[in-house]
């Protein structure tokens, strides 16, 4: 960043802007070409007008882009813009949603701390504690989401973060965003939340008390699954300490990718309203029909946590999941009938995804600790695009068929 420039009128101002015009403008710094658009700075490394200016912009001391594992125009650009969104002082973009948990739990936590996680969170992520942060020292607790008491008995002096997903990947449970920011809070703890079902179109994590949120730009921030890219967002104290570890580990967001994401949000809440929508709609549809056991959506009246979703979001997402009477036979089989929806275990894409999360995202843990989770062989994940729905309905009676 040079501050030889200024723009002036070229950049916008944006005091007092909405949520829609953030999501367009926000973190636009023109250059001297004018650009309209955003730029991409395809640089791994940036010049400096003698070695004085180089020392001081290395050493902190001078504002200024020094190497593209931890500064770039570009992806500084997104990040500015999903911190506004976010209500957060500062974002920090990283290489996928998994390596913004990683970041922010290296960056955050020593031997001997202590992790609490909810049991209902991402396979991969339940992978990352247990395989990797363990190895190292972290301690890893899991407690159930919606049990306050547990929560808090679980704290010691030796927590440092309490981590959630909510809503939670597939089963859409929820946690009391408010009520665990001060539990973690009494704990001297950090609670850090996994915003990507919601994005901050539908939950805005940190207004709700929280201190940390993680973002899989993979999914709805992109929107056309078409990129890798993942968020921390927090106090600006902080996401120093992530930054640090960016700058020395460099799990670094390309500049291409950001301004992938850059498009995404500007069109977010646009989509986001139509995701949801289409979802409800085949949420109360599937809730209709005998051969499903049960749907977990939490635009449900039926969902035991309907009232919480009321209170803290504005939108219910766009991710349905449920049962189907036969276990993972008849699960595969209404997979394998549909023959328009897309058989991937991504989400967040226009394109209608159907996955079978004990065999994909969850498979790789142990079958006790899969029932434990609630994941049983019967469940089937969908995230709703943005199809006509009477053609997705249409898809998905093929597989109700076929059970």
């Amino acid at each position: 960043m040079t501050t030889d420039w200024q723009a002036g009128r070229l950049n916008s101002e944006l005091s007092g802007a909405g949520f829609d015009t953030l999501a367009v403008r926000a973190g636009q710094h023109r250059s001297f070409e004018s650009e309209h658009s955003e730029a991409i700075f395809t640089t791994s490394s940036y010049v400096f007008r003698n070695a004085a200016q180089a020392a001081a912009t290395f050493a902190g001391d001078l504002d200024g882009n020094v190497y593209s594992r931890y500064t770039n125009p570009t992806v500084r650009t997104f990040e500015e813009r999903l911190a506004a969104l976010e209500g957060a002082e500062k974002c920090v973009a990283t290489a996928s949603g998994m390596s913004a948990i990683l970041a922010t739990v290296m960056s955050l936590c020593s031997q001997g701390d202590q992790i609490l996680a909810s049991r209902s969170i991402f396979g991969a992520t339940v992978s990352l504690f247990d395989k990797y942060c363990a190895r190292f020292g972290i301690e890893i607790t899991y407690v159930q989401i919606d049990d306050l008491a547990a929560w808090e008995a679980a704290c010691t002096d030796k927590t440092k973060l309490l981590f959630i997903e909510s809503p939670s990947n597939p089963l859409a449970e929820l946690a009391d965003i408010r009520a665990l920011s001060r539990i973690a809070h009494a704990a001297g703890a950090l609670l850090m939340v996994d915003n990507c079902f919601c994005t901050p179109v539908l939950q805005k994590p940190l207004a709700l008390g929280a201190d940390i949120v993680i973002h899989s730009a993979t999914k709805y921030i992109d929107g056309q699954g078409r990129c890798l890219g993942g968020a921390v967002l927090g106090r600006a104290d902080v996401m120093k300490e992530v930054v640090g570890f960016l700058r020395t580990a460099g799990p670094t967001m390309s500049p291409f990718n950001a301004w992938v994401f850059l498009k995404g949000l500007e069109t977010l809440r646009i989509r986001m309203n139509a995701h949801c929508q289409s979802a409800h709609t085949l949420a109360q549809w599937l809730e209709q029909q005998p051969q499903v056991k049960k749907v977990y959506y939490a635009g449900l009246p039926s969902h035991p946590q309907h009232a919480l979703a009321q209170q803290q979001q504005s939108g219910f997402g766009a991710v349905v999941s449920f049962e189907v009477e036969g276990g993972q036979a008849a699960a595969w089989r209404f997979i394998d009938a549909t023959q328009m929806i897309s058989i991937t275990a991504n989400l967040g894409d226009t394109k209608t995804t159907i996955t079978h999360p004990a065999s994909t995202t969850h498979g790789r843990l142990a079958a006790a600790e899969r029932e434990k989770a609630g994941i049983h062989d019967g469940l089937i994940r969908v995230a709703v695009g943005l199809e006509e729905v009477n053609d997705i309905q249409a898809d998905l009676q093929r597989g109700l068929d076929a059970v």
